[in-house]
């Protein structure tokens, strides 16, 4: 276990570009949305709420009887950096809680520019979900100040659901060892403890763990920038066909590279073209939330390819002429 785990540590580094504590975690990446908010605030937060899962993420927090607030923008909105900055300077937050790419909306947030806002603010850490971005979409959480990154392990990574992955700053493993009430499971001081001996902190996942030492192989032999450009090709195309046929909900400049959310204007019915599709062997999700009825989306990460997508999207075709 300690070779497995050694092994893995540097590709992780590499995959959120940080040389910060890694934290390896027998669960979903909401056991570490909690786990940050148990470890890292006190009180008050402020949540970036763009869609269904930064609205999760504010949940949380006031579950774990905390006093989230919300900044709120539109479905298919980003966040800029001046409205984050307006908030921190209306009231003092100890973090604040992006998450980076809106899975329910397809849109990715300004990262870079909303963390140098943050670190004007030097009392305030930057937590950030990257569930959907981490290995599809740059993260750079040590250039960019990020003091809590997660995510879990299905999406871009590609490998099976129960695995998630952490990089967390000194000062926030310093805030959290003087945290009361923080728990166990996903207590990050220990868990950062037992990752720097290559020991988990309870009984691990030892599948996921092989299975990520062989798609770290796999994914740093391709290289992160030619990942990052297979991703930004497969979007490319998913968008230039939704907008010929459909719309994308994201604003131009601020689509996602692993999800289009595409919109429904010719209202056409979302769970029959969907079977359709399943029944030719290919899947998409309707929307989530609030726009199940009025979207679909359509998945380009992982280990897809631009083949691929072009055979799913001519699949498409054939359904809506029919």
């Amino acid at each position: 276990m300690v070779a497995l785990i050694q092994e893995i540590l540097p590709g992780v580094r590499i995959l959120f570009e940080t040389q910060e504590a890694i934290l390896l975690s027998s669960s979903s990446a909401s056991g570490l949305m909690e786990g940050a908010i148990r470890n890292c605030v006190e009180r008050r937060c402020l949540h970036l709420v763009s869609g269904a899962f930064g609205e999760r993420w504010r949940q949380v927090a006031a579950d774990c009887g905390r006093e989230p607030e919300s900044l709120q923008v539109a479905a298919g909105e980003p966040f800029t950096s001046e409205a984050v900055d307006e908030a921190l300077a209306k009231e003092d937050y100890e973090a604040v809680c992006l998450t980076h790419n809106e899975t329910a909306t397809g849109v990715t947030h300004p990262l870079a520019a909303i963390a140098q806002v943050v670190r004007k603010h030097e009392n305030v850490l930057l937590m950030v979900d990257a569930v959907s971005s981490l290995g599809g979409i740059p993260v750079a959480m040590d250039s960019n100040g990020i003091d809590v990154c997660f995510a879990s392990v299905q999406k871009a990574i590609a490998l099976p659901p129960g695995f998630s992955l952490c990089a967390v700053s000194k000062r926030a493993l310093s805030k959290a060892r003087g945290m009361k009430g923080r728990g166990y499971y996903f207590d990050f001081a220990r868990l950062a403890e037992a990752s720097e001996k290559g020991q988990p902190l309870a009984t691990p996942s030892v599948s996921h763990l092989m299975a990520l030492r062989v798609q770290l192989r796999i994914m740093l032999q391709e290289g992160l920038q030619n990942r990052y450009a297979r991703h930004a090709a497969m979007a490319e195309r998913v968008r230039s066909w939704a907008r010929e046929h459909f719309g994308v909900l994201a604003k131009s400049g601020f689509e996602s590279n692993t999800v289009t959310c595409v919109t429904n204007p010719r209202g056409i019915q979302v769970a029959e073209f969907i079977q359709r599709l399943k029944q030719r062997g290919y899947r998409i999700s309707n929307g989530y939330g609030s726009l199940k009825d009025a979207t679909f989306r359509i998945g380009h990460m992982g280990e897809h390819s631009l083949e691929g997508i072009t055979e799913l999207l001519r699949a498409m075709d054939e359904v809506l002429e029919a």
